[in-house]
C-alpha cells in the first residue's frame, strides 16, 4: 500500500488513559475534547492551521476565560483518531498519509477549514494531491480508500467507485495492474519468469475478465451496489456483471452451496451476517441481476430461490426468482430441482408446486417465441426426430418425468398434484411416454391404496402407443396396472408388430420392383434389412421343398415295390385267403390296402403340385404377404405327409 511521509519532529504525544498530552516542555493552554478522548495542546500550532479552530479560540477568548480553555469537537469525521493525526499535523511530528486514512483526513481538514489560506501546503491540498496523484491511479490504493468511505464522504466515494470502473473494463496486461501490485513474480526480458534471478522457462498467468471479482466482493453492499451502477454505464458486458454478482452472493449468502453445512460460518463485512441483513441482500442480488437467457448458471438461480424460500424474503423477489429460474429449465439438472418443503405444514417433501410455476413460466416463455410446436417422431433406437426448436421443451419434458419418478414415494403426494405437474407437460414434448410410466408404476407402487377409477385417470396421462417395445413388455406383466390399460398394452404392441411387417413387406417389394426395372447396383445395394430377411426365409422354404423332393421320391418307390409284391402274393394265395378270411374280411383288407396306398399317391401328387408351384412363383410372391401362409401350409403338409 502507499503512502506519503509528512513532517520532520519526532513523535512528542504521550497517552495516558482517555487524554494525549504534547510532551514540549511547555504547559499546554487549551483542551480539545473529541467525543471520550482529551487532547491537552497548544492554541499556536492549532489556530495557525485550521480556520475553524481559530474561530473558536477567539470565541473562547472573548467570553473572558483566562488560562486554559476547552473546545468541544464531538462532530469532527473519524473521531478521536483522526483528530490525532490532525494535531501531529499542526505540530510538524512525523506521520504517514496512507489510502486507509486520507479519506478522513480529507475530511476532517475540510470540516476544519485547513486550506492554503492558513498556511501552505496545508492539510486539504496535501490529501487531495496524495488522493488524485497516488491513491486514484491505483486498483488496490482506490479500493481501500473506499472500504474506508462512510455515508459522509460521498464525494471522494465517488471519486474511487470511478476509478475502480474504469480500471475493471480495461485489460489489466496493458497498464500491469493489478498484476504488479499483487507481488508478480519478476519476468525475463523473453518473458519467461525469474527465480532467484534465473529463468524458469514458465510464462506468468494472463489476467481474465473476473480478476476483480474477489477484490470487489470485500465491498460493503452499499458501495457495491455503486459499484455495479458504475460499470454498467461505462458499457461492460451484463454477462462478466452477473458473474461478479454470483461471486457476491455466494460469499456473503448461505445455502447456495448444498456441499456447505448449517455449523460453517457466514461472514458479512469481517463480522457475523444476520438474517434480516442476509433478506436485504439476497433482494438486491435479485434486483441487480440481468433478466436474460443464459446469463447466470442455472444452479447459482435454484441456490438463490432455496436460500430465498429459507430466509422467507419478499412473494415478489420470489417471484422473479422462479421466473429466471423458468428461462432456464432446460439446462438445469433432476438435483437442481429437488427443492426440499420449508414450509411450516410439511404437507410433502419435496416443494412441487415451485417446481409446476417454474414449469409454468417456462412453457409461457417457449409459448411467447411464436414457434410452431409440430409433434415429435422417434426412430427405432430411441432418438429424437423433429424441429431443433423442440429439443428445450423435450429437455425439459425428460426432467419433469425424472422429477415425477423421484417424488413419487412421497406417501404424502397426492394424486391431483402429481397428475397436474404430469399433465402441465405437452404431449409432443414427449416422444417416447417410458419415462412417464415408470414415474406412474412407481406412484402406484407407493400408493397401492388408489381405487380402481384413481389408477385408470393416472394411467390415462400416458399414451400406450408410445411406449417402447421393453416398456410395452413391462406394462403387460405389471399387475399394479389396471386391467383395461394391460389390453390397450397389448393392443398397440400387436398393433406396431403388424405395422412394423407390413412396412418391411412393402419396402421389400418395391425395392425388388426397382430392381426388376433395371434400376442398377446403386439401387440393389440400398434396399436395406427387409430384403435380406426375404431372401434368407426364401433359402430356408427351398431348402425344405428339395428335402421333400426326396423324401416323396423315396416314398413312391417303396410304394411301387409294395403293390407288386402284394399283386403277386394276392395271385397265388387269392384262394386260399379267400378259404381261410371270407369273402367279407378278404374284401376288407384289399380295400384297406387299396385305400391306404391311394391316399399315399394322392398325397404325393399334392406335394409334386404344390412343389411346381412354389418353385414357379418363387422369384416373384416370396415377398407378398400371402408367401407365409404358403410357408405354412406347405411344413403343414410335410408334417401330415410323414405321419402317414
Amino acid at each position: 500500500m502507499a503512502c506519503m511521509k509528512l513532517g520532520s519532529k519526532a513523535d512528542g504525544f504521550q497517552r495516558k488513559g482517555q487524554a494525549w498530552f504534547c510532551t514540549t516542555g511547555l504547559p499546554s493552554d487549551i483542551v480539545v475534547e473529541v467525543g471520550e478522548m482529551s487532547f491537552h495542546l497548544h492554541k499556536f500550532p492549532l489556530l495557525s492551521r485550521s480556520g475553524v479552530m481559530e474561530r473558536l479560540i477567539a470565541e473562547a477568548s472573548e467570553e473572558g476565560e483566562d488560562g486554559c480553555c476547552v473546545i468541544q469537537l464531538h462532530d469532527v469525521p473519524g473521531g478521536a483518531k483522526t483528530f490525532e493525526l490532525v494535531a501531529k499535523f499542526c505540530y510538524g511530528v512525523k506521520l504517514e498519509l496512507t489510502a486507509a486514512n486520507v479519506v478522513y483526513l480529507n475530511c476532517a481538514a475540510e470540516h476544519l477549514v485547513m486550506s492554503e489560506e492558513y498556511g501552505e501546503g496545508n492539510l486539504i491540498s496535501t490529501t487531495e494531491t496524495f488522493l488524485n496523484q497516488v491513491v486514484l491511479r491505483s486498483w488496490k490504493d482506490s479500493l481501500r480508500a473506499l472500504q474506508s468511505c462512510d455515508a459522509d464522504q460521498l464525494h471522494i466515494a465517488k471519486r474511487c467507485i470511478d476509478s475502480l470502473a474504469a480500471k475493471a473494463g480495461t485489460d489489466p496486461n496493458l497498464f500491469g495492474w493489478p498484476v504488479t501490485e499483487l507481488s508478480a513474480p519478476m519476468q525475463s526480458p523473453g518473458g519467461s519468469v525469474l527465480w532467484n534471478g534465473i529463468s524458469t522457462g514458465a510464462r506468468p498467468k494472463t489476467s481474465s475478465s473476473d480478476w476483480w471479482y474477489e477484490d470487489a466482493s470485500n465491498l460493503s453492499l452499499s458501495h457495491y451496489k455503486q459499484l455495479v451502477s458504475a460499470m454498467e454505464l461505462r458499457g461492460i458486458s451484463q454477462k462478466i456483471l452477473a458473474g461478479s454478482l454470483c461471486y457476491y452472493a455466494k460469499k456473503h449468502l448461505p445455502g447456495l452451496n448444498r456441499r456447505q453445512t448449517s455449523a460453517e460460518p457466514i461472514s458479512y463485512q469481517g463480522r457475523m451476517s444476520s438474517e434480516e441483513e442476509q433478506k436485504v441482500l439476497l433482494e438486491e442480488i435479485e434486483r441487480l441481476l440481468p433478466m436474460q437467457k443464459d446469463m447466470v448458471p442455472p444452479k447459482f438461480l435454484f441456490g438463490l430461490l432455496r436460500t430465498a424460500m429459507i430466509l422467507r424474503v419478499d412473494p415478489t423477489c420470489v417471484s422473479n426468482l422462479e421466473k429466471r429460474v423458468g428461462m432456464e429449465l432446460d439446462e438445469a439438472t433432476l438435483e437442481d430441482l429437488l427443492m426440499p418443503t420449508f414450509s411450516h405444514s410439511m404437507e410433502t417433501l419435496y416443494n412441487v408446486d415451485c417446481v409446476q410455476r417454474v414449469l409454468e413460466h417456462f412453457l409461457a416463455m417457449d409459448q411467447g417465441a411464436g414457434e410452431e410446436s409440430p409433434p415429435c417422431s422417434a426412430v427405432d433406437d430411441g432418438q429424437v426426430v423433429g424441429h431443433a426448436s423442440l429439443m428445450p421443451i423435450t429437455t425439459v419434458a425428460k426432467l419433469i418425468d425424472g422429477y415425477l419418478a423421484e417424488v413419487a414415494p412421497d406417501v404424502n403426494l397426492k394424486l391431483p398434484k402429481f397428475q397436474s405437474l404430469a399433465a402441465a407437460v405437452p404431449e409432443y414434448a414427449r416422444p417416447l411416454d417410458d419415462s412417464l410410466y415408470r414415474a406412474i408404476d412407481i406412484y402406484l407402487k407407493s400408493h397401492p391404496w388408489l381405487p380402481e377409477s384413481d389408477r385408470e385417470n393416472l394411467c390415462r396421462l400416458m399414451d400406450c402407443q408410445k411406449l417402447s417395445l421393453e416398456a410395452c413388455t413391462h406394462a403387460a406383466q405389471n399387475e399394479r396396472l389396471p386391467l383395461r390399460v394391460i389390453v390397450q398394452v397389448l393392443f398397440f404392441e400387436q398393433l406396431q408388430l403388424r405395422t412394423s411387417i407390413a412396412g418391411c413387406f412393402l419396402v421389400s417389394s418395391e425395392n425388388l420392383q426397382d430392381r426388376g426395372s433395371g434400376v442398377g447396383p446403386t439401387a440393389a445395394a440400398a434396399e436395406g434389412g427387409c430384403w435380406a430377411t426375404a431372401v434368407r426365409e426364401n433359402q430356408v422354404l427351398r431348402v425344405g421343398m428339395d428335402s421333400m423332393r426326396l423324401r416323396v421320391s423315396e416314398l413312391e418307390r417303396e410304394c411301387s415295390l409294395m403293390r407288386q409284391e402284394i399283386e403277386q402274393l394276392g395271385r397265388g394265395t387269392a384262394k386260399a385267403a379267400a378259404a381261410a378270411v371270407g369273402p367279407t374280411t378278404s374284401g376288407g383288407v384289399w380295400a384297406h390296402v387299396s385305400k391306404k396306398l391311394g391316399f399315399k399317391l394322392k398325397s404325393s401328387q399334392m406335394c409334386r403340385a404344390q412343389e411346381g408351384s412354389v418353385s414357379n412363383q418363387n422369384s416373384t410372391d416370396a415377398l407378398k404377404p400371402d408367401n407365409a401362409k404358403g410357408k405354412t401350409r406347405a411344413k403343414h403338409q410335410k408334417n401330415a405327409f410323414i405321419d402317414q
